[in-house]
């Protein structure tokens, strides 16, 4: 499972703050489950592991099946929630997919777009394209691109195995077009925004298809569901990480670094990004999430982490077992000096250097905590990504924030439609 590490913590966070901050976390959590705070119409996601059916998961299964006999490669179409946690689930699995699957509409890059479709040349190609709406720019120009390219190359009876749709059920521009022609599509819940979608149809659908195993990465968001429940902080790390962060805040901490020793996690650290920033920073609050990969990072922003202004905390992400594992070799001349680590594995190493890190950046002035998850599979991902919904629902509230609107993000929007005189 997930244990908690909060070694590095002491003489920053102790268990008086916490009990004092503890009115503030209960009033939080009954908030939440009795759907009575801020943006509570949004808040489908907290039962819904437990709510998927398994006869979905099957049928997901079937179609996979289809699509994989059908298809070469697979392009996933979306952006912001309906980009980030399909991709960090991928490259934390490993990043290999039943069939090949490609990403469109998460960004506006000529450059990138083109060398898309080069790489699907030839290739049987199908599509899951993921909006809401169907108006959001970068994933409806991208659809518009990869459309045409498949009505050059199949028929339009073709099109319907090849296009799938995952939108509202009733309205829409996606819902228009799929229903005018035909396309199979899934339906986004009114009430589950989207960086809090990763357990509805717009990441299981494109997760499974590719091949991922979906019914593992559900399993592990019911047993966080499950033990994320209440309110014992003896037993809820989930809270007990809400209310740390919280109290590290109010004490000058202004920003949360992620990091990792694993670089699998760098994905996942992007999807944190977007689900932490875009749910606390807003009414001139919130604690500012950034992310590095070590040790790459630590030959880059190493200094900065433990020389720089200290208004900074830190998360590690850490894999007790990795899936593979090698050993150092020995070597007769030991030019390099390093024949002392000879014999001993590279994870072994790796976990000294996380330990080092963690130790050095706390002595340094930089408090920090470590979620360690027993494997690198879908199901600890699963329960790692409810842990992270539930942990900024409970955190949000605290700040005394809405964690489930996004008002900042229409400002670019409105200038930009206005420079393309929309």
């Amino acid at each position: 499972m997930i244990t908690f590490n909060t070694d590095h913590l002491k003489g920053f966070v102790n268990d008086e703050d916490i009990k004092n901050v503890f009115p503030a976390l209960k009033e939080a959590h009954e908030d939440l489950h009795a759907q009575k705070g801020k943006g509570a119409e949004f808040t489908g996601w907290l039962n819904l592991p437990s709510q998927i059916r398994e006869n979905f998961l099957n049928d997901l299964q079937s179609l996979a099946s289809q699509v994989q006999s059908d298809c070469d490669c697979l392009v996933s179409i979306g952006i912001g929630g309906s980009y980030l946690g399909i991709r960090a689930a991928v490259e934390f699995l490993g990043g290999v997919t039943k069939i090949p699957l490609y990403y469109a509409g998460q960004n506006i890059s000529s450059d990138y777009l083109n060398g898309l479709l080069e790489s699907l040349k030839g290739k049987r190609v199908g599509v899951v394209v993921i909006s809401k709406s169907g108006t959001t720019t970068e994933p409806a120009i991208a659809f518009r691109l990869i459309k045409k390219l498949l009505e050059s190359k199949y028929s339009a009876e073709d099109l319907k195995k090849r296009i799938i749709c995952v939108t509202d059920e009733k309205k829409g521009a996606l819902r228009q077009i799929a229903t005018k022609n035909g396309y199979r599509s899934f339906i986004i819940p009114d009430d589950v925004g989207g960086r809090f979608s990763i357990l509805t149809p717009v990441g299981l659908v494109p997760l499974a298809l590719a091949g991922i195993d979906v019914k593992s990465l559900v399993e592990g968001a019911r047993k966080a569901q499950e033990e994320y429940k209440d309110l014992d902080l003896q037993k809820n790390n989930c809270y007990r990480y809400a209310a740390i962060r919280n109290i590290l805040y109010r004490r000058g901490k202004k920003i949360e670094v992620v990091s990792s020793f694993y670089p699998q996690v760098y994905f996942v650290a992007e999807w944190f990004k977007q689900l932490f920033g875009e749910s606390e920073g807003k009414n001139g609050k919130g604690i500012f999430p950034a992310s590095m990969i070590f040790s790459t990072d630590l030959h880059s922003m190493g200094q900065q982490m433990q020389d720089g202004e200290r208004n900074i905390f830190e998360t590690f992400i850490s894999i007790d077992k990795p899936e593979h594992d090698l050993t150092i070799p020995y070597d007769d001349d030991n030019l390099d000096g390093f024949n002392y680590v000879a014999g001993k594995s590279f994870d072994f190493v790796n976990k000294k250097a996380y330990e080092a890190t963690s130790a050095a950046h706390f002595e340094g002035g930089v408090p920090n905590m470590t979620l360690s998850l027993c494997k690198a599979d879908a199901f600890h991902l699963g329960h790692l990504f409810y842990f992270f919904e539930k942990a900024v629902a409970i955190s949000g509230y605290m700040l005394g924030v809405n964690p489930f609107d996004q008002p900042g993000v229409e400002a670019y929007k409105a200038k930009m439609f206005a420079l393309l005189k929309a």
